[in-house]
């Protein structure tokens, strides 16, 4: 039966060995590996104890792959799988090494799902839709997922709303009050506030604008859409011109007030 004749620690490595068997370099493993099967100089090995560290061994490697990915940041039970298929980890060992992972409390996909919410919380940018379908993308679970959404309540989702829309009005200037709306409304629902939040926020929002902005907001774009239809018939012209300007949303008070004032020849 082969004996371990030698063991020396990595250079690159100190919390490696490797093991020589007689007289041979034979394979290397985790300190805590060579300390669980107390392996030393004089060591017999049968295949049956070989299997079983260099089994145990593997784990350990993807157990300390895991800890360095997870040294950036929190991560989910999911990504941490992922993440060692992708080096190529077998089934068996990712397996064991997640649970290794729980059983030092390395992982907690709750927690790391609050943590999420709360991080982009802080940052106001995204609404609630988008926080739960980034998390179930994680690989949160739905419960898991309800759970976490506690931390970011209905007033806080409102406030977040109400200041992203102020931010978008201030933007926007040469655009129908009928248009300012819905673009601002059409910004919300992408950045994931839902309808109910959105219509509330809006509610303390000032989206109308005076006569005067209106009337000087479409002016701009009827002196574009003048330069098109110039050279149609008057009827046409006209025809055309309200209903350009009527789609971007301006009223039709509006509208016929700068027809009429229109030096069209």
């Amino acid at each position: 039966m082969p004996n371990i004749t030698k063991i020396t620690t990595q250079k690159k490595r100190k919390d490696r060995y490797n093991i020589f068997v007689d007289e041979k370099y034979a394979f290397s493993v985790d300190e805590e590996v060579l300390l669980k099967y107390q392996l030393k100089k004089g060591t017999e090995l049968d295949d049956l104890l070989l299997a079983e560290i260099q089994f145990h061994d593997e784990i350990q490697k993807a157990f300390t792959d895991a800890l360095h990915y997870l040294s950036y940041r929190m991560r989910s039970e999911s990504e941490i799988r992922l993440y060692l298929k992708k080096k190529e980890t077998e089934e068996p060992i990712i397996k064991e090494a997640i649970y290794k992972l729980y059983s030092f409390n390395y992982l907690d996909d709750l927690e790391f799902a609050k943590a999420y919410v709360r991080t982009h919380v802080n940052g106001g940018n995204k609404g609630p839709t988008t926080l739960k379908l980034e998390l179930k993308e994680k690989g949160i679970k739905e419960k898991l997922v309800l759970e976490a959404m506690k931390e970011y309540p209905l007033d806080l989702q409102i406030e977040h709303a109400r200041n992203l829309a102020g931010k978008s009005i201030k933007k926007e200037k040469n655009i129908s009050e009928r248009a300012l709306r819905q673009k601002v409304e059409q910004t919300l629902l992408r950045k994931g506030f839902p309808r109910d939040v959105i219509l509330e926020a809006l509610e303390d929002v000032t989206v109308e604008k005076d006569e005067d902005e209106q009337w000087s907001s479409l002016c701009h774009h009827a002196q574009k859409l003048e330069r098109r239809y110039r050279n149609l018939e008057r009827f046409e012209y006209e025809q055309k011109m309200k209903q350009a300007l009527y789609r971007k949303g301006y009223p039709i008070e509006l509208i016929d007030r700068f027809l009429s004032n229109s030096d069209f020849d």
